[in-house]
């Protein structure tokens, strides 16, 4: 479903402040897969993500989507066939339109654009019938307008405006990260929901690693711009956080790992 070949990308190149944010990424995803993601600030997560979505352009490389080279489209053109959910609960949204109004324009993704979205009673109807999944009474207040929900509803609807098409690959970049735990365990679930329901294609950047352990089928840690650990279920799953930390120091040498919001989770 994905396949990242030889993916390089520099940022500031040949000035004092050049920064190699991955260094030639081989990445090979197959359908269905649910891989999670940690690694330290600076560690390249962000910058692989964006490369996925199309919100960064690789300087060398190549990222192959279901068959389909997009190496050189924008995010706006992969938009049909990648979802994506952000940390911050407002950015998934357009807090000054209804429910229903982002919801219709999560629908049109990858569609044809004319002059109106259009809400009829057809898709309010099937935006019921998605928002009931979320358990948060949602469906009844398609006409409030998102900036008036909490946080946690904010980041359930985003999961499923990012999902209700079936997007080809689901990225979800640490969107559990600003809320509370018990808001947080409400999307851990729904997460786990929606992705087992459609069986999506999913990476997920967290900074927990017990997160990273217990969710999905394969786990990845990056470092320095390069994949340094590629976890699969079998071992994932009779891992505990120490015994990652041990693995890393393993594949850096005796070098331990140092980032707090890990360690404290």
């Amino acid at each position: 479903m994905l396949k990242i070949s030889r993916v390089r990308k520099v940022f500031n190149e040949g000035t004092v402040n050049e920064k190699i944010a991955l260094r030639e990424i081989n990445l090979n995803v197959t359908p269905g897969e649910f891989i999670t993601v940690i690694g330290s600030n600076g560690a390249g997560k962000s910058t692989l993500m964006n490369i996925i979505s199309g919100g960064l352009i690789p300087d060398t490389g190549s990222v192959i989507i279901d068959g389909k080279n997009v190496t050189k489209l924008g995010e706006h053109k992969r938009a049909s066939f990648v979802g994506r959910v952000f940390q911050d609960p407002m950015a998934g949204t357009a807090p000054n339109m209804t429910i229903e109004e982002n919801l219709a324009i999560a629908y049109a993704r990858g569609k044809r654009r004319t002059l109106s979205f259009g809400v009829n009673n057809r898709k309010r109807e099937l935006f019921r019938e998605q928002l009931r999944q979320l358990d948060q009474g949602l469906e009844n207040r398609l006409k409030t307008k998102v900036g008036f929900l909490s946080g946690g509803q904010r980041q359930a609807l985003s999961l499923l405006m990012a999902t209700f098409t079936e997007p080809k690959i689901l990225l979800l970049d640490e969107h559990t990260a600003a809320l509370d735990p018990k808001r947080a365990q409400l999307i851990v679930d729904l997460t786990q929901k929606v992705v087992e329901q459609y069986k999506l294609t999913t990476i997920m950047v967290t900074h927990n690693m017990e997160q990273a352990l217990n969710m999905g089928n394969r786990l990845l840690m990056l470092h320095d711009g390069g994949i340094i650990l590629d976890i699969p279920q079998e071992k994932k799953q009779t891992m505990k956080p120490q015994d990652l930390l041990r693995a890393f120091e393993q594949a850096r040498g005796g070098e331990s790992f140092s980032e707090d919001r890990y360690l404290l989770s």
